[in-house]
């Protein structure tokens, strides 16, 4: 039923770290590009970060040097660590198996809490 199943979401202190995983079937893992968006209350959907079969990564700008995503083919499992997290990053982080342009599937997502 679940096409990718989300973990490590949680509360965190402002400028604490969060790793965040998604777990996937091998099928999908080795076919399409998968990463984060996430979606604040009242905000559009904004990527956060992807990485491609290849291991092509694309990271928003905001996130690069802070964010490392990384993908684990033993496990169909993708990474993303998220250091020095800012109150900005409180919203769903969700998983997401993209081709293109095209979002093919999307997990339940994951709250990410950033408050003293």
């Amino acid at each position: 039923q679940a096409q990718l199943v989300e973990s490590g979401g949680g509360l965190v202190q402002p400028g604490g770290s969060l790793r965040l995983s998604c777990a996937t079937s091998r099928s999908i893992f080795n076919t399409y590009t998968m990463g984060w968006y996430r979606q604040a209350p009242g905000k559009q959907r904004t990527l956060v970060a992807c990485i491609t079969n290849g291991g092509s990564i694309n990271y928003a700008d905001s996130q690069k040097g802070r964010f490392t995503i990384s993908r684990d083919d033993a496990k169909a499992t993708v990474h993303l660590q998220m250091n020095s997290l800012k109150p900005e990053a409180a919203a769903v982080q969700k998983c997401h198996a993209k081709s293109g342009f095209i979002y093919i599937y999307w997990g339940q997502g994951s709250q990410v809490t950033v408050s003293p």
